[in-house]
């Protein structure tokens, strides 16, 4: 969800991705309220390699078709149970881990079956600022976002 999902190719074939500063931003504040941070793609390229560590984020799986078990694999590394982990998704390959993690979560441009099978049907756009509200949801659940942006109010 940190790209809106299209394919940019550069005239020598390199892939290029558009990443929203917000989301990266939400990451971290999920980091410094003590969660941890993944991302889980179908595709590998180096701009996500790259972004994730610029982001320093917990756990990298990527060039997954098989998203369901992927997630348990992950799962099992980690030793966690799936209702511990909040999961976006927006396509079909994603409503396995969607239908198996204890919080899941679409962006507004999700495909209509992810949409209606979600727990939250966000209003941002994948890319468009998505995880940054997937974080301030969950955040201000727990009541941590106060807490973490107060400082930045002066």
């Amino acid at each position: 969800m940190l790209t809106d999902g299209r394919l940019v190719y550069g005239a020598a074939g390199e892939e290029r991705k558009v990443f929203d500063v917000r989301d990266g931003l939400g990451m971290k504040l999920a980091q410094r309220a003590g969660l941890k941070v993944g991302i889980l793609s179908g595709r590998t390229g180096a701009p996500l390699v790259a972004r994730a560590a610029e982001l320093a984020v917990d756990a990298l799986i990527t060039d997954r078709a098989d998203k369901d078990q992927a997630f348990t694999e992950f799962l099992a590394h980690y030793e966690t149970a799936p209702e511990r982990v909040a999961y976006m998704g927006d396509d079909l390959v994603d409503l396995p881990v969607l239908r198996r993690c204890g919080l899941s979560m679409a962006p507004a441009d999700a495909v209509p079956e992810v949409c209606e099978r979600v727990d939250v049907a966000l209003a941002s756009r994948g890319g468009r600022g998505a995880v940054r509200e997937a974080v301030e949801t969950i955040l201000r659940a727990r009541g941590d976002w106060q807490r973490l942006v107060a400082h930045l109010f002066g």
